[in-house]
């Protein structure tokens, strides 16, 4: 995906950067640079402090659990919803889990230091990652019964129907590699299925290339904490467009 012109353009594809007033932002604005990431770029390391915190415009991030001896598991999905690096609004240096980009493209980025310099203004971000705290905990605490109760048909499904949110298209790239993360599978499993949802005509899947083809009923398919996660996250995009508004 293309990479935004500059910070002007980029911020109004982050939930939580668009609903900053112009004041703020133009305090902000000097901390902040824009980057175009690649696929496994490393965002921050499990266990070592987190330098950077990032707002991804038109990219992915992956939260992953890696478990000794087994394939590493997603527990989140970062995208132009939210940051980054929660651990350092929540005044901890440092997280058990790792980011890492899933689907290139832009984010804006800002030092960990900057970023807890700037929160003590105590303004409208502030608030905003409030929310985004509440979202990603939903998000959270979803997954963990999704993984347990529900098929990898239903959980694909609703992995891929969020990771569009995210990017905000029904094109993007992912590499069998994060959809076993995603599911929490072996690769071998990926393949048979996104041969199943291929088959049924609901996405097109080429060397990592996915096309949703059939998002209604992909939605079908998917379990219903699909629709739970969206639609906190739809609560976070409509109060960033109305203190857009404001």
């Amino acid at each position: 995906m293309l990479v935004p012109a500059d910070l002007d353009v980029a911020r109004q594809h982050n939930f939580l950067l668009s609903a900053l007033p112009e004041d703020e932002w133009q305090r902000m604005k000097p901390h902040l640079s824009l980057v175009d990431a690649a696929v496994k770029d490393l965002v921050y390391e499990a266990g070592l402090p987190i330098e950077h915190v990032v707002f991804p415009v038109t990219s992915v991030g992956s939260m992953l659990n890696d478990i000794e001896g087994e394939t590493a598991v997603e527990v989140a999905t970062i995208g132009r919803e939210g940051m980054a690096g929660l651990p350092v609004f929540l005044g901890v240096s440092e997280s058990p889990n790792r980011v890492v980009i899933q689907v290139g493209g832009a984010l804006i980025r800002m030092t960990a230091v900057d970023l807890r310099t700037f929160l003590l203004g105590d303004g409208v971000l502030h608030a905003q990652l409030h929310r985004y705290v509440q979202a990603t905990i939903v998000q959270l605490s979803q997954n963990v019964a999704c993984n347990r109760l529900h098929s990898s048909e239903e959980r694909a499904a609703r992995w891929l129907l969020m990771t569009a949110d995210r990017v905000g298209s029904s094109e993007f790239f992912l590499t069998q590699e994060f959809l076993a993360q995603m599911l929490g599978v072996r690769r071998g499993t990926v393949s048979l299925t996104a041969g199943v949802l291929q088959t049924a005509g609901l996405i097109s899947y080429s060397r990592g290339h996915i096309t949703i083809t059939d998002r209604g009923r992909l939605e079908e398919v998917a379990c219903d904490c699909y629709g739970i996660v969206h639609a906190e996250f739809e609560q976070l995009r409509s109060r960033s467009a109305e203190k857009r508004r404001q």
